[in-house]
């Protein structure tokens, strides 16, 4: 304003001074310089919040209302726990790019749980082969009903509960938290079409293929292998190519998914390696964000851009080192995937105390490796268990009841077919239930711990609901020791930093 006034005041043709002169011209040039700095401050300040919006407009939430009313207490675990779920979901552009009819129901293709440990600096992403048999919980319908729990069951069936389009999310976190008995703080589920067009904005991800690769490993049902998808080696994959990548199961290794979930460990390592390069700001991560969200869906509390960006702002000090990639301990159980137990609840009760692979204590504080568990403390009487297949349920809020039971039973020679936490958790004593025909093996199960009860269902197999009863009993640990994750698994670990042609494939 005022050198506006000055100017008007200045006389006609007045020509000033050679030293006033050259200060105007700086004074000029440092207004241009500042109008220019404001302008892009406004600009970015403008687009940015554009992307927010456009951001907060590609978010889909699921309805929190299907998640069970016996969840993990809050703080189960010192870390966050984050399920991410792989859906082929054929909707919304997606048969496209995955192939199938675009009104098939969707399914969970992949699904990890990742553990961020407290003190944000290590992560631990634990896979779980979408062939295992678990007992899917009871969960909400459409119409608003609830099934039945349903036991001996493919893990990603509990996606597809209800035959809806766009699957079910929420059944899918109710038996990770039955099954694991941690609290998910987060669900975040990635399409096809999401998964490729962030492999495009970072760049591209480097791969590496065991083997070439033919059109008829993607697709079986070719009756000739077809073109040349992918040479062996070493190469950079993005948008459909990368989803063909993490979609091959045949025609390498002994084409289990097994062999294939150790291939999408090893791409999504590389893709974190890709995101790090480019640093964790926010201006870096508003675009890989546009990109991940056009097709991503979240439990309500990551339902904003705001909370979305925060929690990626959360994860910038986790070292690509100390950043692990493990499998759920499992067998083969014929054609399908059994849970290796005691290690996968020693697994469980390691991420809930906040134990590293090795042992350390990454819970915020100042820790050193801990010993390893003692010897589970055996049941009240020792019984023959020989050819008795039997399935634990912790029915009470004692942590580490299930493992335990299920160690010792494994030590009379019971075969333990799987552990989880039950539908409620206020048993006063244990029940052993048993389907058509299997009276005397459920007694001979029983008689593993004194005073239960017995009680025939309709459903097939033996299932132990450990009450408090059992939790009170002397010797028997209302906790275990944390302890590193079993060996077995930690044996296996892929870090986010491993060359990417390492560990490919199994089989």
């Amino acid at each position: 304003m005022t050198v506006s006034s000055h100017r008007r005041a200045a006389p006609p043709r007045h020509r000033p001074s050679g030293r006033r002169d050259r200060r105007r011209r700086r004074g000029g040039r440092a207004r241009v310089v500042l109008v220019v700095c404001l302008t892009l401050l406004v600009l970015t300040g403008a687009g940015a919040g554009w992307l927010y919006l456009r951001l907060d407009g590609n978010i889909s939430t699921f309805d929190a209302g299907g998640l069970s009313d016996h969840r993990p207490r809050s703080g189960s675990s010192k870390g966050e726990n984050v399920l991410v779920i792989g859906s082929d979901a054929r909707t919304g552009g997606n048969a496209a790019l995955g192939g199938g009819d675009k009104d098939d129901i969707g399914r969970s293709d992949t699904t990890f749980l990742l553990h961020i440990y407290a003190d944000h600096r290590h992560a631990l992403a634990v896979s779980i082969p979408r062939d295992t048999l678990v007992t899917v919980p009871p969960c909400k319908l459409p119409n608003g009903r609830w099934t039945s729990a349903q036991t001996d069951t493919m893990f990603n069936a509990a996606y597809s509960v209800g035959q809806t389009a766009q699957g079910n999310p929420a059944c899918t976190q109710n038996t990770v938290e039955q099954l694991t008995g941690l609290r998910v703080d987060h669900t975040v589920v990635v399409d096809f079409k999401g998964f490729a067009r962030l492999t495009e904005v970072v760049g591209g991800v480097q791969v590496c293929l065991p083997q070439d690769v033919y059109e008829n490993d993607l697709d079986p049902h070719l009756k000739t292998p077809g073109k040349l998808l992918f040479k062996k080696g070493v190469q950079t994959v993005s948008g459909q190519r990368a989803l063909d990548y993490v979609r091959i199961r045949h025609g390498i290794g002994d084409g289990s998914d097994i062999g294939r979930i150790k291939r999408q460990q090893a791409f999504v390592a590389s893709l974190l390696k890709e995101v790090k390069s480019k640093g964790l700001s926010p201006a870096k991560l508003l675009p890989l964000a546009d990109a991940a969200t056009e097709s991503l869906t979240v439990d309500p509390g990551l339902g904003s851009a705001d909370k979305l960006i925060s929690f990626a702002m959360s994860l910038k000090d986790i070292d690509l080192h100390n950043t692990k990639f493990v499998t759920l301990p499992w067998r083969y159980e014929g054609s399908r995937v059994a849970i290796v137990q005691p290690d996968a609840d020693e697994l469980w009760a390691a991420l809930k105390a906040d134990r590293t692979i090795d042992g350390k204590n990454a819970g915020g504080k100042q820790g050193a490796s801990v010993a390893p568990s003692p010897t589970p403390a055996p049941v009240s009487v020792s019984v023959s268990g020989d050819g008795i297949d039997v399935a634990v349920y912790n029915g009470t809020t004692v942590t580490g009841l299930a493992a335990r039971a299920a160690a010792a039973l494994t030590a009379d020679g019971f075969t333990v077919t799987g552990t989880a936490t039950a539908s409620a958790q206020d048993h006063p004593v244990t029940l052993v239930e048993y389907g058509p025909g299997l009276k005397t093996q459920a007694q001979t199960v029983a008689r593993a711990f004194p005073g239960a009860g017995i009680m025939p269902v309709t459903g097939s197999g033996i299932s132990v609901v450990l009450g408090q009863s059992y939790a009170d009993t002397p010797g028997v640990s209302a906790s275990p020791t944390p302890t590193a994750v079993p060996s077995e698994v930690a044996d296996g670990a892929r870090s986010a930093d491993d060359n990417p042609c390492s560990n490919l494939t199994y089989g």
